[in-house]
């Protein structure tokens, strides 16, 4: 599957209703499994993001409806980044004229 980086930063309404990120987070856990997504690793972060999620989604198309889900509760906005393996890098390289 591929995978993805998502680059996470608070809203206004996400900071103050910050109690209640750690219930939003399991609640966001369970709808990406229920459309096939996997977690692989979930940060808080310090510096210019609050947030980084690396995961993988079946298609580009199923994260972006994702993503779209997420961000229309308005608690975070997102900067999402496919992520390619050494290996699919290689590959990719390999085709290049």
């Amino acid at each position: 599957m591929p995978t993805y980086i998502a680059l996470f930063k608070s809203t206004e309404q996400g900071v103050k209703e910050i109690k209640e990120a750690p219930g939003h987070l399991e609640q966001a856990f369970k709808a990406m499994e229920a459309v096939g997504g996997k977690l692989i690793g979930f940060y808080a972060v310090m510096g210019e993001y609050d947030y980084v999620g690396i995961a993988e989604f079946p298609s580009d198309e199923v994260q972006m409806a994702f993503g779209l889900s997420v961000a229309s509760q308005g608690g975070v906005r997102a900067t999402t980044l496919k992520a390619f393996t050494q290996d699919e890098f290689a590959a990719i390289v390999k085709k290049l004229p």
